[in-house]
């Protein structure tokens, strides 16, 4: 499964109401740990398909969203269980960190 690109319109379903638990990957174009992320971000969503939800959210096209979150520095991972943050990461990341968090 492929990573969902979320924003302000699908937020709710995708997110808030998923039965599943979801991470959020909240990033921006320009930004260089970010890039170094993402493939990070990719394989986790091909691991945990079935069982957790993986999305991004471009933070310069969902201003309202980043604010909401307190998305402050990016990346920003954040994982949603029950439509609540449980838990996040700030910054470059190591993959089984994350993973052991979704666990």
């Amino acid at each position: 499964m492929s990573v969902l690109k979320i924003n302000e319109e699908n937020f709710e379903n995708e997110v808030l109401k998923s039965e599943e638990m979801v991470l959020i990957d909240f990033y921006a174009d320009w930004c260089g740990p970010c890039k170094m992320m993402s493939p990070i971000i990719d394989e986790i969503a091909e691991e945990m398909e079935g069982k957790v939800k993986v999305g991004k959210v471009n933070v310069d096209d969902n201003q309202q969203l980043a604010i909401k979150y307190n998305v402050m520095s990016i990346p920003t991972i954040i994982i949603y269980k029950n439509g609540m943050p449980v838990k996040s990461f700030v910054g470059l990341r190591d993959k089984n960190e994350i993973l052991d968090s979704l666990k």
